[in-house]
């Protein structure tokens, strides 16, 4: 994919790192692949929120586990992604799309503070 972005002449390229469906009902997360992706030499940004997501319930609504996108953005800049995505709503219950895998908006601060603590410390070492 990335080479044919760039024979297109477009060499501005994110990469993004999203989950790899195991089983039916989850995604998980090989942090390997991280530092893998960096080596095509472009930025890897980490899609938290949907790499949290559980497709195919039963109820046809995509469910999602937003108590562990702050463990998950957390080792995301531990292994040294480059970015994180994150979706974000004041009232999550009450988003039109993926409510049960996002951020609750008023957590958004306190999180963006400890992820910049911490990609400052990953940074020295």
């Amino acid at each position: 994919a990335v080479d044919k972005i760039v024979e297109s002449g477009n060499n501005k390229i994110l990469i993004t790192e999203r989950g790899t469906t195991f089983g039916y009902q989850d995604l998980v997360v090989d942090f390997r692949g991280i530092p893998q992706m960096q080596e095509f030499g472009y930025p890897v940004i980490l899609d938290v929120t949907h790499s949290l997501q559980k497709p195919n319930q039963g109820s046809g609504v995509t469910g999602g586990r937003p108590e562990l996108i702050e463990n998950l953005a957390r080792a995301g800049i531990a292994v040294g992604a480059d970015g994180i995505f994150l979706e974000t709503h004041p009232d999550p219950s009450k988003a039109k799309s993926d409510g049960a895998n996002m951020l609750s908006l008023e957590l958004l601060d306190d999180l963006l503070g400890k992820l910049t603590a911490l990609r400052n410390v990953v940074n020295k070492l």
